[in-house]
């Protein structure tokens, strides 16, 4: 959702059902979570074939004795798994791995919205855009797609079908921010989600912070030659 357009937690409840599919040991390379599959049937689609939305939940540790660390995590295929230097995106994931299994507990709520919300194919053309010039919100108008098209409804009905009432978040995101708030979560602390950026990330996240408004500092560049 777009800013002031988030829905109140009881406004996502009538609008989305949330299930359960699977909860499986995951071991990492920093910690055993717990990794929980979810649905979200959109209301009115049950049974017709339509809108399922899909989210993970990596769990670690204790995560209600005290507010935990959580990050919502949208998925990038460019940078999560390919490793991309054009965005901050795996760098901010393993920065919360890492903070997660350091601390022995936390949540990573990884939702399914490529290239905030426009799909993997649609995110490369603005590629390309980018490529001639234009940032990524230019790109994204260009193609007469909005600025983000992402909601958070999912993510934190997980947290609510978890039973988190406070929690730790870790979000340079202002939108992410409205979205746990009006969901009746409470935000014990705002972890910064800041991370080194390269060559080819300066801009795009120089772009996020000026006019997106994230919270982030200055960007701290990392040596080409740094490894990753």
């Amino acid at each position: 959702m777009n800013h002031g357009q988030h829905a109140s937690f009881e406004g996502y409840s009538e609008l989305m059902r949330v299930k359960q599919i699977a909860d499986v040991s995951f071991p990492t390379r920093w910690a055993n979570f717990r990794l929980l599959a979810f649905e979200g049937v959109h209301a009115g689609y049950e049974g017709d074939g339509g809108r399922v939305e899909t989210a993970l939940a990596l769990v670690l540790g204790d995560i209600y004795s005290s507010p935990p660390v959580v990050r919502i995590h949208s998925q990038c295929t460019t940078g999560d798994v390919f490793h991309s230097l054009r965005c901050d995106c795996r760098d901010q994931l393993h920065l919360a791995m890492r903070m997660i299994a350091d601390q022995g507990a936390g949540m990573i709520l990884y939702e399914h919205q490529e290239g905030r919300g426009i799909g993997l194919m649609e995110k490369l053309r603005t590629y390309e855009l980018q490529d001639q010039g234009f940032d990524t919100i230019e790109a994204n108008l260009r193609l007469g797609h909005p600025i983000d098209l992402r909601d958070y409804a999912l993510p934190v009905q997980i947290l609510r079908f978890l039973d988190v009432r406070s929690v730790r978040l870790m979000t340079n995101n202002p939108e992410k921010i409205d979205a746990v708030l009006s969901a009746g979560i409470e935000i014990a602390e705002r972890v910064s989600a800041d991370v080194p950026g390269t060559a080819h990330s300066e801009h795009y996240i120089a772009t996020k912070r000026e006019r997106l408004g994230h919270l982030s500092n200055s960007v701290t560049m990392l040596p080409e030659s740094a490894p990753l």
